[in-house]
């Protein structure tokens, strides 16, 4: 906060205008939370936040390290920043997130990339006042090597740019270890926020008129190990659900070796919660399971689907899955293509293996071509599309409630609690960011339709 200060004073004298700040954000909803801090940091700081690097003063680029296919969409991005930096020598260029917390990069971006100004990791955000600041006085190019920390700092200013939805994160790191997995190298070990903080965050939103509100982790599932008194997952969820208000309450990501049937049960009897539930597999073969140290099996993992299905009749389940791991036969992809009919997931996210170095699945064998791997995933992508219409056609003729999102030609563009898009026609013109009872009437492509109930 002290720096905040200070580099507020300074740019008020160095700027004949309110500086701006554009930040750029690759990877998952994790990042797109840091993002939010790091425009809250900046904002607090004298900066406002544009949608646009071509005319900002900083351009920061908020990075994901999850697949290598990102890391060179991110690099040809970054190039693209090179003659603006050449027109403007004033304005800085910073480069953060998860993909700098790996040395290699880092050593790329020193000595490939000397238009970049300062990068810092996933772990060093609160710093950013600090670092901007003494590029300001010392003009001197600001590259930190990764660090590893173990404290969670409270209070950091966070800049939303919707007003009806929110994220949280209650947890940080992941001690998982995929075999496949950068991501407990870059963003640590397992570290829960206190819940009377997550408690005050949440409350705080609500009462803002926040109505879509997501909780996150790298893990949801093990909140709660590392703090004193105890409290588990359930616990925080029945504790949020008893703020009084009007949300809906997400969270993501679960694991299936962690989730447990108290969960399962706190859902149920909290009507607040998403009857949604992101619980990724992965493979439907027991062999690569193990092979990705995932520790669970293809039966446990149904066990809790069907356990979820009993007590909740309209639970919808969504998942990720790769496909073309090391030493996957076809034999083995087949058995997560019968997993994938079974279950009969809500939505999938499918992903060809990508290799990470560093990771016990980047010394593995892999003689799988990558023609053979593009083949199985787009034939799991039509049996996933084949089901997912059918999911769609099911909810013709029902009475939903939803939330405004955006206004289209004629009417508004509604989301439900299970992430389902809907489009319905209206004359309100105040219908934005609240809630609305909608009759299905068919869909178009992979959106309902539906007339507006309480006009």
């Amino acid at each position: 906060m002290e720096y905040t200060e200070k580099l507020h004073s300074l740019v008020q004298k160095k700027f004949d205008h309110t500086p701006l700040v554009n930040v750029q954000t690759f990877g998952c909803v994790q990042n797109e939370n840091d993002s939010e801090k790091i425009r809250g940091i900046l904002a607090k700081s004298g900066y406002a936040v544009s949608d646009s690097f071509e005319n900002s003063d900083i351009v920061i680029f908020n990075t994901c390290a999850i697949r290598e296919n990102a890391e060179l969409k991110i690099f040809g991005n970054i190039g693209k920043l090179k003659a603006l930096k050449s027109d403007n020598p004033d304005m800085i260029v910073a480069v953060c997130g998860c993909m700098v917390m790996q040395p290699h990069i880092v050593a790329k971006i020193k000595k490939s990339y000397p238009f970049v100004d300062i990068v810092f990791g996933v772990n060093s955000i609160e710093e950013l006042p600090y670092i901007v600041y003494n590029w300001y006085v010392d003009n001197k190019r600001m590259v930190s090597d990764p660090v590893v920390k173990t404290d969670i700092v409270e209070d950091i200013p966070v800049y939303r740019q919707s007003k009806s939805k929110a994220t949280i994160s209650i947890m940080y790191g992941c001690d998982n270890f995929c075999s496949y997995c950068i991501v407990p190298y870059v963003r640590g070990r397992e570290r829960s926020r206190e819940p009377q903080n997550i408690l005050k965050e949440f409350t705080q939103l609500v009462k803002e008129g926040y109505k879509d509100i997501t909780l996150l982790g790298q893990n949801v599932d093990s909140y709660g190990k590392n703090l004193n008194p105890q409290i588990d997952f359930a616990d925080l969820l029945n504790m949020l659900c008893q703020v009084p208000g009007d949300y809906v309450l997400h969270f993501m990501s679960s694991h299936p070796k962690d989730i447990t049937r108290k969960v399962i049960d706190t859902i149920r009897d909290n009507p607040k919660i998403s009857r949604q539930i992101h619980l990724p597999v992965q493979s439907g073969s027991n062999r690569i399971l193990k092979l990705m140290n995932r520790r669970y099996t293809v039966e446990q993992y149904k066990d809790i689907i069907n356990y979820a299905k009993e007590q909740i009749p309209d639970v919808g389940f969504s998942s990720d899955i790769i496909v073309g791991f090391p030493g996957e036969t076809f034999e083995e992809y087949l058995e997560t293509e019968n997993l994938v009919k079974e279950i009969n997931f809500t939505q999938l996210f499918t992903f060809i293996y990508s290799k990470r170095n560093g990771t016990k699945a980047a010394e593995m064998e892999d003689n799988t071509s990558h023609k053979e791997k593009s083949d199985r995933l787009n034939r799991l992508i039509k049996i996933q599309q084949d089901i997912f219409f059918k999911y769609l056609e099911s909810f013709e003729g029902k009475t939903v409630r939803a939330l405004v999102e955006e206004t289209k030609p004629g009417g508004y563009s509604a989301r439900m609690a299970n992430t389902l898009v809907v489009h319905f026609k209206s004359d309100n013109e105040n219908l934005s960011d609240t809630f609305v009872d909608l009759k299905i009437t068919g869909k178009k492509g992979t959106v309902l339709t539906a007339e507006l109930l309480n006009k």
